[in-house]
């Protein structure tokens, strides 16, 4: 059961005395503190077969080999330690103490904060561990932003995640989203963000990682997470880094023609600008915590959610789940990702939401102080028109605001700030989402047309958001509908 009470000391006491655990720590970088707290805490010697860091790059490169990238503070360095220091372990202890002991290998690459603050705090934190001795191991692997704006604060809190990593891998496994919660005891998010997590192992084959990823959005402990389009969880800083990103916003439930319209034609504009390099260009389709909010109530449907993603993967799409309402929230965390021009994909409907001065009332400066936000970095709005009920085309050209907002718009235009999708299918623009949503849980025909190839397919064989699926009885179940069971 999950105990929020039990304090940092007492969840390493604990596995200190419990004979069946033992393993290595092995931490590089500014990540010193998991260790120490095994230590301090008593009777580590139940529990600690060995404990290193390879502080200095020659060491490090001589014990887990080069990076390719330079970068130290990667994943692909954390998975070489726990590669390095696992097999370790085995090599040398399973035909001693392999019968009786359940090993892991704790590892973690870290940068703090440094001496002039300037620089980005975070770290790659991972576990490998047995359930049961000489069984498969499992990994859960984790990346997380230090917050604290001193270094020793930041090392303090490294060392509380290790510990409650360390704990939840063995005493909330069976329960992956508990681990995940007990992840910040001790802490907050004021501290510490986790913005990647990923359980692989056999005692975790039932586990999809997007759907953790989700919680860890839902639970405040970050404010997006990032799937590729193999549906792998990616981490947004990594994936992104000098990146070019173009984005859509929206429900897609489902995904229709007209949203791959607005993909198409405006990456094809994106790509046409002078400072674009085509070969860093990703693609995001964006789905918001509110967009995610199952009809009549105030919670989320996961199901809803995970189908949602299947699809988009499908079609080859990048997915981002984020908490940002506001554009100008999202284009701020995109730019704590890369420095590259970004585009973003958007409807009239959007556009006329951006102008609504009432969204920006919390904000001193009003809507001046959300757009010096938005439109301060290399971002540009590329914007697909919609039909007007009497057949006219309703675009960046007649776009109609209050005369308080007119100049501001005109300045934007002018300096090449927004911008008409011009190469778009009209044919496409009677489409609505909630229209074919409408008809695809009524179940009537001619909504396959108004969706991509194949995704007709992927809602009728899965039954997806309410498609009337007719029931296929077996032998048995066909004797029971007729006895009136």
């Amino acid at each position: 059961m999950y105990d929020k009470t039990i304090g940092t000391k007492q969840k390493a006491l604990r596995i200190n005395l419990d004979r069946r655990i033992y393993g290595s720590f092995a931490e590089i970088g500014a990540g010193q503190e998991t260790a120490a707290m095994f230590f301090k805490s008593g009777g580590a010697s139940g529990t600690i077969a060995k404990t290193m860091s390879a502080y200095d790059m020659t060491f490090s490169d001589a014990i887990y080999g080069p990076e390719e990238s330079g970068r130290y503070v990667v994943e692909s360095r954390l998975i070489k330690m726990l590669n390095k220091e696992y097999s370790l372990l085995e090599k040398r202890l399973a035909e001693k103490r392999g019968e009786n002991t359940t090993f892991f290998a704790f590892a973690n690459t870290v940068v703090a904060l440094n001496y002039q603050k300037t620089n980005e705090a975070h770290g790659w934190i991972g576990m490998r561990f047995q359930l049961t001795p000489q069984a498969p191991f499992n990994d859960v692997i984790i990346h997380v932003r230090m917050l604290d704006n001193e270094n020793v604060l930041q090392q303090q809190a490294l060392g509380v995640i290790g510990v409650n990593l360390i704990y939840g891998c063995y005493y909330y496994y069976k329960s992956p989203e508990t681990l995940l919660l007990s992840l910040m005891d001790d802490l907050s998010p004021e501290r510490i963000e986790i913005d990647m997590i990923r359980f692989d192992g056999p005692d975790f084959s039932g586990i999809d990682n997007r759907l953790m990823s989700l919680h860890l959005v839902k639970n405040g402990f970050t404010n997006a997470a990032l799937f590729g389009p193999d549906g792998r969880v990616l981490q947004p800083s990594e994936a992104l880094y000098k990146r070019h990103i173009l984005l859509l916003r929206g429900r897609l439930r489902p995904v229709t023609n007209v949203h791959m319209d607005m993909l198409g034609n405006g990456q094809k504009q994106f790509l046409e600008e002078p400072d674009i390099d085509p070969a860093r260009v990703v693609t995001i389709a964006e789905l918001t915590l509110h967009n995610l909010v199952a009809s009549g109530d105030h919670g989320i449907d996961e199901k809803d959610f995970l189908d949602r993603v299947d699809i988009l993967c499908s079609l080859g799409q990048t997915v981002m789940i984020s908490s940002f309402l506001e554009y100008y929230r999202l284009v701020a965390y995109l730019s704590r990702l890369t420095r590259l021009k970004m585009g973003l994909i958007l409807g009239i409907p959007n556009l006329e939401y951006i102008f609504e001065e009432s969204h920006y009332q919390t904000l001193t400066g009003g809507i001046l102080e959300s757009f010096a936000t938005l439109f301060s970095r290399k971002v540009k709005l590329f914007v697909y028109p919609t039909l007007r009920p009497d057949g006219s085309i309703y675009n960046c050209q007649c776009f109609q605001l209050a005369p308080n907002l007119e100049p501001l718009y005109q300045y934007l235009k002018q300096n090449d700030k927004i911008e008409d999708i011009t190469d778009y299918n009209e044919a496409n623009l009677h489409i609505s989402t909630d229209r074919v949503l409408e008809l695809v849980k009524a179940g009537q025909e001619g909504w396959e047309a108004m969706v991509p190839e194949g995704v007709a397919r992927i809602i009728k064989d899965n039954c997806l958001f309410g498609y009337p699926c007719e029931v296929q009885y077996t032998p048995v179940a066909e004797q029971v509908r007729q006895a009136g069971l």
